[in-house]
């Protein structure tokens, strides 16, 4: 009797599928399914989420909603309207809290500016925004920038071509971007950007956590715990992704606050030396 309960039930599910995919044939958005929402159509494309993204954004004319699993709370706003966007990020930022779900799903960002509501995030995005209107900084940014496009993508792509090999662009761009951001950002050059192209692990640190909060967001909320539980899947990689960053980002901030200490009243143009700056002069100390 429970067999042919269950055939019925998959058989009726089919069904119901077949319809709401004959019936979406105007591409007026991704196909939203009884029970499941637009889950199956995001597993089918999983391979190409951002094509994904991309096309169902344009198809709906910038804005959407994502509708997840019934039981699993997964529905989501999508937009990349302007209007939308800058409404939600300055307009009226303070109408749209974070909140610890958040956090939870990003927990890797620890305390800073990308995780903090309110008060906190008022006075971090104000050393920030100070900090990158500064002259000094565009100055910083303009020769760092500079100095990588001549010594390190122009070389790499002049040799490839002299030889007429066949080089992966977008692994060399992310190395380009990966080394200058973190010039700015921590003042030190991490140097993927090389003829050799060395394995960086915090790159792959990066690419490994990113990759786990993007599985957070399409799972429900109960097998992340499973697995975090568990210590396996895509937790784990996050886990062990966490313990590199925190590691690397730790060494950096200890050089960083050796060298303001040797040269006292000197001070550089990256961001963390311009949070240390903001600290030392609000009266914190460290050990």
């Amino acid at each position: 009797m429970a067999l042919v309960i269950l055939e019925v039930f998959v058989a009726l599910f089919c069904f119901l599928l077949l319809l709401y995919g004959f019936r979406n044939k105007d591409g007026s958005s991704p196909k939203s399914f009884p029970f499941v929402g637009m889950m199956p159509e995001l597993l089918l494309n999983i391979h190409r989420i951002h094509e994904w993204c991309a096309d169902a954004l344009e198809t709906c004319k910038g804005t959407f909603v994502f509708e997840g699993p019934w039981f699993a709370k997964m529905s989501m706003m999508m937009t990349c309207d302007p209007a939308n966007i800058h409404y939600v990020m300055s307009s009226k930022f303070s109408n749209f809290g974070k909140g610890p779900e958040y956090k939870k799903i990003f927990d890797i960002l620890g305390d800073g500016i990308f995780n903090a509501d309110a008060d906190v995030w008022k006075n971090q995005r104000l050393v920030a925004h100070g900090f990158i209107k500064h002259q000094r900084f565009h100055k910083y940014l303009l020769r760092t920038t500079r100095a990588k496009v001549e010594n390190g993508l122009i070389p790499i792509i002049d040799h490839v071509a002299r030889r007429g090999l066949v080089v992966n662009l977008e692994d060399i761009f992310q190395r380009f971007t990966l080394d200058s951001v973190c010039i700015l950002v921590t003042g030190y050059d991490p140097r993927c950007l090389s003829l050799e192209s060395p394995l960086v692990l915090f790159a792959k640190a990066v690419d490994d956590a990113s990759e786990a909060i993007f599985y957070r967001h399409v799972r429900p909320e109960s097998f992340v715990k499973l697995q975090n539980w568990l210590n396996m899947g895509q937790e784990h990689k996050y886990r062990k992704a966490w313990e590199v960053l925190d590691g690397i980002i730790a060494k950096y901030i200890c050089q960083k606050r050796k060298e303001l200490n040797e040269l006292k009243d000197e001070v550089g143009v990256d961001l963390l030396t311009s949070y240390i700056a903001e600290e030392k002069s609000a009266g914190f100390t460290h050990a």
